[in-house]
């Protein structure tokens, strides 16, 4: 069989069952984000149809290569009857703790999987593929958490060891620790996981001292982490230890949640920080599949998740939005204290004003601790 070609453009992979699917009104899922998202990469003209690919849903057969099918069962069973007991509860944390049961509460996080695992077949040759239905890292093998059903990032990451790569690096920028994917991995020395979150945040894991096997390193960040020590960590730290993995693949999950506006987090980015980092990060691996998270504004959310597909294909973010985009923006709902009266930048802008600052201790120690141990080699 002759080697698969690299991708000739990024591409791009959604889905319309994100335009009707809402995790509950009181939820803070209960906003839109993908489809903002993909509408407003199209009103800028950064979107043709070329470049982007209907998801297909995940199969049992798929979803089973890491999730226990008696936990994929009872998903499919508690969307045929819209209904959770408290046993149901307890075994697969399905219908509490955050993770309710709704019309599409099996087919939205198959699809979201099944994007995933599209873009690990086509970039089996090379290229850049982005998924902002992606990024659910908390999913467990058996049971739902922190929003997540479904563990995107893991089977994904299977996904490319199955075509034969031999090292896969996970990077997580999202404000909470990317537990269930460095756990996933904690024994397995083909894959590199690091992670980038506020500290004490929940799950309340990733601590700086934990290595999760040897393979994970952590960077715990303090409330006002702002874009100077974002890209700090990412030059200083995520880059050497990147080029010494010498990475097959690059996975990178760009939560939303730390940004400055989102109700989430105490961090305090701007979206131009992310857009650098996945600049920075991109040229580390032949195959890299970009991943959304969390992120709980749509505005914040829609414009930098349209921003980072700019970026993967070296487009220009200009300062003044054309009117078509404008109105993408105009049209969307916030049931928050913050969404009632929002400021005009978010209509009429996509980039954030850059928000630096001084480079704090907490931060450089946080930097030479990594480095201090001896890095995963390729």
């Amino acid at each position: 069989m002759p080697p698969a070609r690299s991708l000739e453009r990024p591409l791009l992979v959604g889905s319309d069952i994100y335009r009707r699917s809402r995790y509950g009104r009181r939820h803070p899922l209960s906003i839109a984000r993908v489809s903002p998202t993909i509408d407003l990469a199209r009103a800028m003209g950064w979107l043709p149809d070329a470049a982007y690919v209907d998801s297909p849903q995940a199969t049992v057969a798929e979803l089973t290569r890491f999730h226990d099918p008696a936990y994929v069962a009872a998903l499919i069973e508690a969307e045929r009857t819209q209904r959770a007991d408290a046993e149901l509860c307890r075994r697969h944390g399905i219908g509490c703790a955050g993770n309710p049961v709704f019309p599409e509460v099996f087919r939205r996080p198959a699809t979201s999987v099944g994007a995933s695992l599209e873009a690990a077949r086509r970039l089996a040759g090379g290229g850049v593929v982005h998924n902002p239905a992606g990024g659910t890292h908390h999913g467990r093998r058996d049971r739902a958490s922190g929003f997540c059903f479904f563990n995107d990032p893991v089977l994904a990451i299977l996904a490319f060891l199955d075509q034969g790569l031999a090292r896969i690096l996970y990077v997580d920028l999202d404000a909470h620790h990317g537990d269930g994917v460095e756990d996933a991995f904690a024994d397995d020395d083909r894959v590199l996981t690091i992670s980038v979150h506020e500290a004490g945040r929940w799950p309340g894991t990733g601590r700086l001292e934990d290595r999760a096997g040897g393979m994970a390193r952590n960077l715990p960040v303090p409330a006002g982490f702002h874009d100077d020590e974002l890209a700090a960590i990412v030059e200083e730290a995520i880059l050497p230890l990147g080029q010494a993995f010498d990475p097959d693949a690059l996975v990178l999950q760009c939560g939303a949640d730390g940004l400055e506006e989102d109700p989430q987090s105490r961090l305090a980015l701007g979206n131009r920080a992310l857009w650098r980092a996945v600049a920075a990060l991109r040229p580390l691996a032949p195959r890299v599949l970009v991943l959304g998270g969390g992120g709980y504004n749509p505005w914040s959310v829609a414009r930098c998740w349209a921003g980072i597909w700019a970026t993967v294909n070296g487009l220009e973010v200009p300062d003044r939005l054309p009117h078509a985009a404008e109105a993408v923006l105009r049209g969307l709902e916030w049931n928050h204290s913050r969404g009632r009266n929002p400021p005009d930048s978010w209509f009429t802008t996509i980039a954030d004003p850059w928000r630096g600052g001084a480079v704090r201790a907490e931060v450089r120690h946080a930097i030479a601790a990594t480095l201090a141990s001896d890095p995963p080699v390729g």
